[in-house]
């Protein structure tokens, strides 16, 4: 059976938010998405490095293809 835990994907937008899309996920792993959304401002500032208008993050279940994104954690842009 495998685990369920959430993990942060650090998006790239427009500006105006539009058009998001995961540039990254950060590395950090959560039990809860409680935990995951209490930790957004910290995981957004761990990653303002991108070079889009908007940087947002959005906490996420694990999924193979999430877990497959994260080990590709290289900025886009």
């Amino acid at each position: 059976m495998q685990s369920v835990f959430y993990v942060m994907a650090i998006l790239g937008c427009g500006d105006g938010n539009t058009d998001c899309t995961p540039a990254r996920f950060d590395q950090a792993r959560f039990a809860t998405m409680a935990e995951c959304r209490a930790q957004l401002p910290a995981g957004l500032a761990r990653n303002s490095d991108l070079s889009y208008p908007v940087i947002a993050a959005d906490c996420r279940r694990n999924s193979p293809v999430t877990m497959a994104k994260a080990g590709n954690s290289t900025a886009k842009g």
